[in-house]
């Protein structure tokens, strides 16, 4: 999936709506996560699966930055559900890398069912 990988962190935000905490996706993300969506629409077109699945995802950033590997997996795993999966409650193993690719930053994404 073409693009810069985007933390959680970047992507949702929350604030107060007087008694209750509302939380949102930040346009730039939203954006993201529809072409993330459209590209697997481009490459998978089988009914979502159903069963307990393996997720294995490796980031190629463009920059050198130091990130925390565990915060770049929400916004691609949601993008899949309904396209590949039914939800992302049904991964059950989650195996994450991440790189450096400066011309070709993306998320390469690999599911199983188990």
């Amino acid at each position: 999936l073409l693009g810069e990988p985007k933390s959680t962190q970047h992507c949702y935000k929350y604030r107060c709506a007087g008694r209750f905490v509302q939380g949102y996706m930040n346009p730039k993300c939203k954006t993201l996560k529809s072409s993330y969506q459209e590209q697997v629409s481009a490459q998978y077109s089988q009914l979502p699966l159903k069963a307990p699945l393996r997720a294995v995802l490796s980031l190629w950033h463009g920059t050198r930055r130091t990130t925390d590997i565990d915060n770049f997996n929400k916004l691609v795993l949601d993008a899949l559900t309904g396209l590949v999966y039914e939800d992302d409650s049904q991964i059950v193993e989650l195996t994450i890398t991440k790189g450096y690719n400066k011309e070709r930053p993306r998320v390469d994404v690999t599911i199983e069912a188990l």
